[in-house]
């Protein structure tokens, strides 16, 4: 599995407007939690079906775009933070050491 970087705000739209699953990875590169919760994240995301798109945005290289999210999907902003959604919907929000690729797989599998 690879991240796709987030860079521009039309992605946004365009990860709300896909069908199935996507996730999106809110990393704070001056932050060690924000890097160990990614760490430890993709040490397990094995466990995350494969059809997953996986999405991440430096939210200090792109604050507009980590607001926009926020918004967008009707969250509160969060560093380190993971949303997954499923048909344009935000049905899972997780941050700091709840962020789990296990939780994660298991919202995927059981909705």
């Amino acid at each position: 599995m690879q991240w796709k970087n987030i860079t521009n705000p039309e992605q946004v739209s365009e990860i709300q407007q896909q069908e199935g699953y996507s996730l999106i990875f809110k990393h704070s590169t001056r932050c060690s939690v924000s890097s160990m919760a990614k760490r430890r994240f993709e040490m397990d995301w094995s466990v995350i079906p494969e059809n997953t798109r996986l999405y991440f945005l430096d939210l200090i290289s792109y604050r507009a775009i980590s607001a926009q999210i926020a918004d967008t999907f009707q969250v509160q902003h969060e560093s380190p933070q993971i949303l997954v959604v499923k048909n344009g919907d935000c049905i899972l929000d997780a941050s700091h050491s709840d962020i789990s690729a296990e939780e994660v797989a298991e919202v995927i599998n059981n909705n």
